[in-house]
């Protein structure tokens, strides 16, 4: 099933648009063969560049799309883009989302983290305000996925309500702990979403590494990990 590195120039697997950013940049994602059971999400947060490296370094390994997984490699390419944590508007995309615990005033966030929570951006003007919130709700919808896994850093660690087959798997691949609770309240986010929803969601906070370093340290073993899920 797996390339060679002379074969992983591109991503071999086929992809679908799903929808349209603020910006007008295309939300792609990469479709399983059959009924997907697991979704896995990087890039909500431009900032982040590293989730959508190393899930794209993992997904080239692959020939062909797989039987349960699917993938969207960029939920926010307008904020990757421009080097931002939100969309093209300032909204952090993973506070958009309809929860009963969505807040309308502005989201602190981070430059780095070590810095003080003093950084504003828009949690949007509503919940699904955002085009790039409001097309990935109607993909999941309609993939129905079991279990959803988003990628975030550099929080190196696994947050997830319980510490499932998947979680321990992730924990011995990245070297880091699980966490039942991140720590503070994230309203609006994807993970509250798919609780509310009744979808199991995975957490993934990358550690901070170099990318080389990433595809050297953990490539292999996290497409091994996708591959048989």
């Amino acid at each position: 099933m797996f390339r060679k590195n002379a074969e992983r120039g591109i991503i071999s697997l086929k992809k679908e648009k799903y929808g349209v950013s603020e910006g007008g940049a295309p939300l792609y994602y990469f479709p399983s063969k059959n009924k997907c059971t697991h979704l896995l999400i990087a890039g909500i947060h431009g900032e982040e560049p590293e989730t959508t490296f190393l899930l794209s370094r993992a997904i080239r390994f692959l020939r062909d799309s797989l039987d349960h997984v699917a993938f969207v490699l960029c939920a926010n390419p307008d904020g990757m883009a421009l080097g931002t944590r939100g969309n093209e508007r300032g909204v952090d995309l993973n506070r958009n989302f309809l929860t009963t615990n969505w807040l309308p005033e502005d989201v602190l966030c981070r430059l780095t983290l070590e810095s003080p929570r003093e950084t504003r951006l828009s949690p949007g003007k509503a919940p699904l305000s955002e085009k790039e919130t409001g097309a990935l709700v109607s993909l999941i919808q309609k993939l129905e996925p079991k279990l959803i896994l988003s990628m975030h850093s550099p929080m190196a660690c696994i947050d997830a309500p319980l510490k499932s087959k998947e979680v321990k798997a992730l924990e011995n691949i990245f070297k880091i702990p699980w966490v039942p609770s991140i720590g503070y309240e994230t309203p609006g986010s994807l993970g509250t979403w798919c609780s509310e929803n009744n979808i199991e969601c995975i957490t993934l906070e990358l550690p901070r590494i170099a990318l080389e370093t990433m595809e050297t340290d953990f490539a292999v073993s996290f497409a091994q990990w996708i591959a048989s899920i």
